[in-house]
């Protein structure tokens, strides 16, 4: 028995590219596994949304309490599990920091004198909606030029057998051995 783990995608042949495989997201078309065959369905294992905050608030973006803030009640907004909370406030402004969730993380960086941030939020399973989280970081930033790539992360064929299975239970997630 096989369990996958993710979101499914399909994957078609992409004749102008000799026969690489392309991976078609939501949003464009990303190259993918160039060994897998015409139609073959995969799963991701995680979602990677990578948001360019260009034009935020700069005074919100040098306050560690407000940026700190943001980034946990992003998290929980989402519906992720917090694991671990760790910021760092540089001089003489900027700051990094990064959400440890049961399922991946939410990091920051930013640079308050050019009004920006790096905001990266991976997500692994189907309950969290990363684009949620992204959404309120936007708005709590008062960001008048977002902008977001998606990436998935640990793309698998469903062929392949994983020796363990996910498996969720409330908010805790443990793995299981597929037999």
């Amino acid at each position: 028995m096989f369990f996958a783990i993710g979101r499914r995608f399909g994957v078609f042949l992409d004749k102008k590219t000799r026969g690489a495989v392309i991976y078609k997201a939501q949003e464009g078309i990303i190259p993918c596994l160039d060994c897998v065959k015409e139609g073959k369905e995969l799963y991701a294992l995680g979602t990677h949304l990578l948001v360019e905050l260009k034009d935020c608030n700069h005074e919100i973006l040098k306050d560690l309490g407000k940026v700190k803030e943001a980034m946990v009640s992003a998290a929980k907004y989402a519906k992720a599990t917090i694991i671990d909370v760790s910021f760092h406030e540089f001089s003489p402004f900027g700051i990094s920091g990064m959400v440890v969730i049961a399922e991946s993380h939410l990091s920051i960086h930013t640079w308050p004198e050019y009004g920006y941030a790096a905001v990266d939020i991976f997500t692994c399973g189907d309950v969290i909606k990363p684009e949620d989280a992204a959404q309120f970081i936007i708005e709590q930033f008062q960001c008048k030029q977002p902008s977001i790539v998606e990436m998935k992360r640990g793309i698998l064929s469903l062929t392949e057998k994983l020796p363990f299975k996910a498996c969720d239970s409330g908010a805790e997630s443990k793995l299981q051995l597929v037999s």
